[in-house]
């Protein structure tokens, strides 16, 4: 199971934590990502959704 948005695609990314002494450890951050059930192509689906894309309205949900 990918976590990936199926909306807009958004998906975990890798980086570093930077410590004072400027020590570097590899970390990931994920994307909050929510299970929901929404409307597509008149169907009911259900679909993980970033909260971003929920807010602004992307995805009409169903009843």
């Amino acid at each position: 199971m990918a976590r990936k948005c199926d909306i807009c695609g958004k998906g975990t990314i890798a980086g570093n934590n930077v410590s004072h002494a400027h020590n570097k450890t590899r970390r990931v951050w994920k994307p909050n990502l929510v299970k929901m059930q929404a409307l597509l192509d008149g169907k009911k689906k259900t679909i993980k959704i970033c909260t971003r894309c929920l807010r602004s309205g992307k995805v009409q949900k169903a009843v």
